[in-house]
């Protein structure tokens, strides 16, 4: 009260005083009253002091024990006026920050899978890496780390463009269903009806069949980069012996267990002439070295090709490798005829039906690799030499293999195509809910039997799964109660000279309550591109996945 007064007082007696001061002066001299003395202000203050004291004291006075039910209580917390409508505060639990932005509610997630790459960027020595995460069809998180041009130190970002590899096999796929729905293309007839110019075969004096199904899941029998049959025949000899020795000592584990534990030297003696048979003949199944991938020459073509059909050459008169639908040999040369097979359906070249494809689903940063455009973003691409000094690749030309391994694309354009794909397989759940949403691009029926496993197939980046098509998958499996419970997902990696990448799809676990309350596409969806190459990405694209996955559950 003290320093309210002297302010006020000090205030008035300046010569620059407020105007009432100065008002007040003025209108005594209109008024013939003799002047005032400069007392005047201490009089004033002092006058102020003694009603604000009775002012205060007649308020204590008249406080009552009681209240009127209308009142309010005089030791509850003392309420401020009612703020304007544009001034009101929100309430601390109101739907408005419940919704925190993206980076706040999954700062867990984030903070935990920039460390995991990190590590893997040091582990390896990759230049640069780049990671995007969906969650329900919104893009939560998208990062660049190091450089995607070490020479000039242009550091990676999310607009970064890379090579995707091998999951141009999945957009090709999109192609080849876009056809199969509008009854363009049958999955299930010779490929010579739509490519003329690739030969029939057979396999040990048997014509045989190759069909468009049996080339998206790799059981056509054409072969990879590796051209001797010999070796990729031993090496999947010697992969089915050490399968089948497996699946032997489980089963003998499983029976031992059964008859409770129990064992005798006969049974020994057994068991240990088993496994020594069974290493007998490992050691001779056991193939010589076989060149891996970036061994082979093909993989470093430079040729430019100028259509499907002039690829075809380089490998439609070489024998196949095995029967079709025996065997799963992974194959880049299949999906070069399974473009031919897109240009004839369609009437249009494969790049013109594929930048159609891109436009709908809009992916505008995804394009086929060539040397001669202006890409802006683009990366440059890096090996370890023998030294182990970092250099960059040589220049080679994809046209060769555009369907299978020939485009560049951002994480942001591949989460795109990984939600529409979710979009796509669950929308068909949602429908007696919600009767306003949109179709997806394929039909659900058909992104079921794109994500549908294959027998006879394998998955290399995840053992637990099979490929399907275009995409590997791994179906949901729980064994034991309260242990380890496999998710169901999907994805597809990619390896190229001097690249690297990943697209994986976590489907949400959808029950009927989240059907009623919720639309597509429910789950997570995670890209990472790597400008070097022989860097395994999958298990860390899953780890990342399951992070924000938790703190999307946590949150809900």
């Amino acid at each position: 009260m003290y320093r309210l007064l002297s302010a006020v007082t000090a205030r008035a007696a300046t010569p620059g005083g407020w105007a009432w001061g100065r008002g007040r002066r003025a209108a005594h001299h209109r008024a013939g009253l003799p002047p005032l003395g400069p007392g005047w202000v201490g009089g004033l203050g002092l006058g102020l002091g003694l009603a604000l004291g009775v002012k205060l004291a007649g308020g204590l006075r008249g406080a009552a024990p009681t209240q009127s039910p209308g009142a309010p209580d005089p030791e509850a917390s003392p309420q401020a006026e009612p703020l304007p409508p544009q001034e009101q505060p929100f309430a601390p639990w109101s739907a408005q920050t419940q919704m925190l932005p993206p980076t706040r509610r999954f700062a867990r997630a984030i903070d935990s899978s920039r460390d995991l790459l990190h590590r893997i960027k040091d582990e390896v020595g990759a230049p640069g890496i780049v990671v995007g995460v969906s969650v329900d069809g919104k893009e939560v998180w998208s990062e660049g780390l190091g450089y995607a041009d070490v020479e000039n130190r242009v550091p990676c970002k999310p607009e970064t463009v890379m090579r995707i590899a091998s999951i141009s096999k999945s957009l090709t796929m999109v192609a080849l269903a876009k056809l199969w729905e509008a009854g363009k293309l049958d999955l299930d007839i010779p490929v010579q009806h739509y490519v003329p110019e690739f030969p029939e075969k057979e396999y040990e004096g048997e014509k045989v069949s190759v069909t468009t199904r049996l080339l998206i899941s790799h059981l056509s029998g054409i072969r990879h980069y590796e051209k001797d049959m010999k070796k990729v025949k031993e090496e999947k000899a010697y992969k089915a012996s050490k399968m089948m020795k497996g699946t032997m000592e489980s089963d003998q584990e499983k029976e031992f267990k059964e008859k409770g534990g129990k064992s005798n030297e006969k049974s020994d003696f057994a068991k240990a002439k088993i496994e020594q048979d069974n290493d007998a003949k490992g050691r001779n199944l056991k193939p010589g070295k076989k060149k891996n991938d970036f061994e082979q020459g093909e993989l470093y073509l430079k040729e430019k090709f100028e259509n499907s059909i002039e690829s075809l050459r380089l490998f439609k008169n070489d024998p196949l490798f095995f029967k079709p639908g025996s065997q799963f040999l992974y194959s880049t040369f299949g999906y070069t005829l399974l473009a031919a097979i897109v240009e004839r359906a369609s009437g249009y070249k494969y790049l013109d039906y594929m930048q159609k494809i891109f436009h709908d689903l809009d992916m505008l940063t995804t394009v086929q690799e060539e040397n001669e455009p202006v890409i802006y973003n683009r990366a440059r691409f890096y090996v370890y030499n023998k030294k182990r000094r970092l250099v960059n690749t040589p220049y080679v030309d994809n046209s060769y293999k555009w369907a299978g391994g020939g485009f560049l694309s951002t994480v942001g354009d591949l989460l795109k195509f990984g939600n529409a794909m979710l979009y796509g397989y669950q929308v068909g759940l949602f429908k007696n809910s919600h009767e306003n949403l949109l179709p997806g691009y394929l039909k659900p029926e058909t992104m079921v039997m794109i994500w549908t496993p294959v027998p006879n197939t394998e998955m290399s980046w995840d053992k637990e799964g099979k490929y399907a098509m275009a995409w590997g998958v791994v179906e949901k499996k729980q064994t034991y109660g309260s242990c380890r419970k496999q998710r169901h997902y999907a994805s597809h990696t990619g390896g190229a000279v001097g690249a690297s990448s990943v697209l994986l799809v976590l489907p949400e676990e959808l029950d009927a309550e989240a059907i009623n309350n919720k639309v597509p596409p429910r789950g997570i969806v995670v890209s990472i591109i790597c400008n070097m190459q022989s860097v395994g990405l999958n298990s860390t694209a899953l780890k990342i996945a399951l992070e924000f996955d938790k703190d999307r559950s946590d949150i809900s």
